[in-house]
């Protein structure tokens, strides 16, 4: 990593010429030290023109977290947050869970303008792509133990959705256990580690990943489909208000499920699950399938599925979920 390329990514997100002499004297450093850190940008994946004469310009706009902006949208909630924003991080979830075995306040969440190593579900990687994707997590200290979090990535799925249609988006859809859809393409995913007793006081790191505005190339190289929020949505929404507007619901949801678990949310999950009374196939970890209709999920966010030997329960650490045309 290098220092000094997001302060001036920063200077140059105003879409102007910027010369080499002009911000290595704004940042008290050579003129090479500056070619470097700009160097290390394109290695990001940033495109930056280099113009004899007129200095750095970003080839397109670049969109970066604006901290004030984020605890603005998230409204009369913000005092609940200690927030951070990183500029570069391997993942958040990662990051925050060490942070968390360290003794990191309740409520305490991190964003990264770029994850370098981010984690899916079941080993997968979560594509981050510097200005085109939002990735966070947030740390939040439960009374109860571990087992009693069952359905907790359901729940934040439906703040996630309460989020999205506040936004302005009409057709976002939830797949079971934890991600986001448009078109039957993947919008956004979230992981949840836990710390802590199964029956004491317990921690949950939750991640969340969401394409923005990923290049054509970037949407293309992911193992499943997906879509970004610029294909989805009728207007521009600014990652700052997405952010901000997200953590604001999860803030509502997860006081509603430390109160009453997902029992609550249960309904409102359904209504948006894409593969409700569905037929489905559920991949096994050994490799077999089997074939069902979706007649629901239980209050403990299992997932019920009749098959051909009657109603079965899986649990989201055990199979994959795929919709049948």
């Amino acid at each position: 990593m290098n220092n000094l390329t997001f302060p001036i990514l920063h200077q140059l997100s105003d879409g102007q010429f910027h010369s080499g002499e002009t911000l290595a004297k704004q940042f008290g450093v050579t003129r090479a030290t500056v070619w470097n850190a700009v160097q290390y940008a394109q290695d990001l994946g940033v495109t930056v023109f280099s113009v004899r004469g007129r200095g750095y310009k970003l080839a397109n706009t670049l969109t970066l977290l604006d901290k004030r902006r984020v605890l603005q949208a998230i409204g009369s909630e913000r005092d609940w947050f200690h927030f951070d924003v990183l500029d570069e991080v391997v993942s958040t979830n990662t990051y925050l869970m060490k942070a968390a075995a360290n003794g990191a306040p309740h409520v305490s969440c991190v964003a990264a303008h770029i994850q370098t190593a981010g984690r899916g579900r079941r080993g997968r990687t979560w594509v981050s792509h510097l200005g085109a994707s939002l990735t966070f997590s947030l740390l939040w200290r439960f009374d109860c133990g571990a087992a009693a979090l069952s359905g907790l990535s359901l729940a934040i799925g439906v703040a996630l959705i309460r989020a999205l249609r506040e936004l302005g988006m009409q057709s976002p859809q939830l797949k079971w256990p934890n991600d986001v859809l448009v078109n039957n393409k993947k919008l956004a995913g979230i992981l949840i580690d836990l710390q802590g007793d199964m029956d004491g006081p317990s921690a949950a790191v939750i991640g969340v990943g969401i394409n923005v505005d990923l290049p054509e190339h970037v949407l293309h190289s992911i193992d499943q489909a997906a879509i970004d929020i610029r294909h989805t949505s009728m207007h521009h929404i600014d990652q700052s208000d997405l952010l901000g507007t997200v953590l604001k619901h999860f803030a509502s949801v997860l006081r509603h499920f430390e109160a009453s678990g997902f029992v609550g949310l249960r309904d409102e999950w359904l209504r948006y699950h894409a593969y409700h009374q569905a037929t489905v196939r559920m991949v096994m970890p050994d490799g077999r399938d089997v074939e069902g209709t979706v007649t629901g999920v239980a209050e403990d966010g299992i997932l019920l599925v009749q098959t051909a030997f009657g109603l079965q329960r899986f649990s989201a650490g055990e199979i994959s979920l795929r919709g049948l045309l």
